[in-house]
């Protein structure tokens, strides 16, 4: 047995034997094969090309036998030279074959790779964004990583070793047979000399390899947490560095040590191998030979014979773990069928239509909204939990009816979590509504395309999110197509164009991850910029100036101004100059539209917007004055 024989072999028996018992879900081999469909060429070729690999390979050691009984045994120098120029034929034949397997093993390993990654991207994009909320973002790396690349050696490594090493057995047992059917039989004799070791070892390479995997995943997550901008922070100013340091430095002595021992089992495994098939080399020369001796077999036999005993124990050995290679492959495209099979709750209905252009009204008509169950929105696999919850959550909004007109400014009022959020994600359609309707220029927004209902309308978020490339490629996010002139021009707008132009790099500058080399009020104003670039009909502003201090407040007060010139609005109020302009403001309080009406009327009320502005907007109109 060679050493990549060997290797593989060792390979093989790391993986999880729990696999064994996992239950594949009912279908799911018949949807494996629609994906091969568009490589069945591909992998005809893929096949023939083993199947021939697999005869001549049997072939060479009975060149061997020929070279030696009927050339040099029989003093034959032509003999020898012809059969010695066969061989380096077959060679040069051997090797064309094998650079041809692995081109086409890559073209359709890489091709499933893709076509995998590309299907689940674009089916996760489509998920809900209670999806998101739930879901942990290494595990869907991890499905678009090692759970893709797994699934595509179903049609490539474990393909080709199951068909490869099939074919090489049945070759090699057959060509051993016409030669000594005595040696073939203890040949065959000694295969659980070979098996036994690999299993025993192998459960134990499984064991470390399923813990290496289980500490290595501890400390990338704990690298991914300590390395992003935010928990960065949270470290330095907990002044916690070395006890971060000391713990990582404990993680990773614990993959180091079991990396140790995965290297010495291995070893142990591939060595015992290679010990087994000396013994057995020495055991057919031994028998063999007394055979030649006694006249009854060719000196070139025996040498066949002990050349096809390492073609012959690696294969065998490599089935030997056939269920546990077959399995692993089998579970990683079920769990990337697991992804594909979670329907986004939120998706065009099959008649969608497109949002008319001039759609600009927002109409909330007796709206109820309750958060849908765990279970319809994610994978307990997702969550790294052992299931998930298939009641609904509680009801969050109740009976909310209002209007607005075209150009019309609708602020929300009223104690955190009353709501507020939730209403202006309706509009966008980030959820469904469980009763009543939302509508956008009198359209139903489950009756038009999302796409249309997205291009019409442009948030800004609280915390406005910008991605680690340049200032250039996050403001074109809203528009590709957008000249630099537009650019200024909405950076214009927005109040933040003189510092665009004073950055070195200008719109090329890289803001960093989450745009963490900006300010809180410089984002904000770019995300204002983004929008204006956007150019959208409707404007959802969802706590756009929280968390601002004054300056700043001032600056994104001013860039959003001329956003909501001329816009329909729904605004999530902090500021007292927003409620005041404001043509409605609804006081959302427990998820219910308690108040409703222009700030003066709410005011002489007397009501709940009268108490919350003496404790929230009077410090406001307090500092205006003091300021004037």
């Amino acid at each position: 047995m060679d050493d990549s024989a060997r290797g593989r072999g060792a390979r093989s028996f790391t993986k999880d034997r729990s696999v064994t018992t996992h239950k594949l879900a009912p279908g799911t081999f018949r949807r494996i094969l629609t994906f091969a469909r568009p490589y069945k060429r591909q992998l005809a070729v893929f096949l023939g090309l083993i199947l021939v690999d697999a005869v001549l390979g049997a072939a060479q050691p009975l060149l061997f036998k020929l070279i030696i009984d009927e050339g040099i045994l029989e003093g034959d120098r032509g003999m020898v030279i012809g059969l010695s120029a066969a061989v380096a034929g077959l060679a040069v034949v051997t090797s064309a074959i094998g650079l041809t397997q692995r081109y086409v093993s890559a073209t359709i390993g890489q091709g499933l790779v893709h076509d995998l990654r590309s299907q689940v991207f674009a089916h996760v994009q489509r998920m809900p964004i209670a999806f998101f909320s739930r879901t942990q973002t290494g595990a869907l790396v991890s499905r678009l990583n090692g759970d893709v690349q797994g699934a595509q050696q179903a049609f490539t490594s474990t393909l080709s070793t199951v068909v490869g090493n099939v074919a090489t057995t049945a070759a090699v047992l057959g060509a051993m047979l016409a030669l000594s059917w005595q040696i073939t039989l203890a040949a065959l004799v000694l295969i659980p000399l070979f098996v036994l070791p690999a299993k025993l070892v192998g459960r134990k390479l499984a064991d470390i390899t399923r813990e290496r995997y289980e500490l290595t995943a501890e400390m990338g997550q704990t690298m991914t947490e300590r390395f992003n901008v935010a928990g960065a922070l949270l470290v330095k100013v907990f002044g916690r560095p070395e006890a971060e340091a000391a713990e990582f430095d404990e993680r990773a002595a614990r993959v180091r040590d079991i990396g140790v021992k995965s290297a010495v089992y291995s070893r142990v495994l591939m060595t015992s191998l290679g010990l087994l098939a000396a013994l057995a080399t020495a055991f057919v020369y031994g028998l063999g030979g007394v055979l030649a001796i006694a006249g009854s077999l060719g000196v070139g036999t025996v040498v066949a014979l002990t050349a096809y005993l390492g073609r012959l124990y690696g294969p065998i050995t490599s089935l030997s773990n056939l269920q546990v290679d077959i399995m692993t492959t089998l579970v990683s495209f079920e769990r990337v069928l697991e992804v594909l099979d979670l329907e986004p709750m939120v998706a065009d209905a099959p008649d969608a239509r497109t949002l008319p252009a001039d759609a600009a009204s927002v109409e909330f008509d007796h709206v109820d909204f309750g958060y849908p169950a765990a279970s319809d929105v994610s994978l307990a696999s997702l969550e790294s939990v052992a299931g998930l919850p298939t009641t609904p959550g509680d009801q969050v909004l109740h009976d909310i009816t209002f209007t607005a007109r075209p150009g019309e400014m609708i602020a929300l009022v009223g104690p955190s979590g009353a709501g507020k959020s939730t209403v202006t994600g309706l509009v966008s359609r980030l959820y469904d509504v469980t009763g009543g309707a939302v509508r956008v220029g009198g359209h139903d927004v489950r009756d038009v395309s999302q796409q249309s209902l997205r291009d019409a309308i442009g948030v800004v978020t609280q915390d406005a999110h910008l991605f680690h490339t340049t200032l250039r490629a996050n403001l074109l996010y809203a528009r590709p197509d957008a000249t630099d002139d537009d650019i200024w021009a909405a950076l214009d707008a927005a109040q933040i164009a003189p510092l665009v132009r004073s950055l070195p790099d200008g719109l090329d500058t890289v803001v960093g991850e989450r745009g963490y080399r900006l300010s809180g009020g410089e984002k904000q104003r770019l995300a204002i910029a983004r929008l204006l670039l956007k150019a959208p009909r409707i404007v959802v502003l969802d706590e756009a100036t929280a968390h601002l201090d004054s300056e700043s407040e001032a600056a994104v007060q001013r860039a959003l101004e001329a956003a909501l010139t001329g816009r329909t609005s729904l605004v999530i109020a902090h500021r007292l100059s927003t409620v005041r302009d404001a043509d409605q403001i609804l006081v959302v309080d427990g998820g219910r539209v308690v108040e409703r009406g222009t700030h003066d009327e709410l005011l002489a009320a007397g009501g709940a917007y009268a108490g919350l502005y003496r404790t929230q907007f009077r410090s406001q109109e307090t500092a205006a004055a003091l300021a004037a």
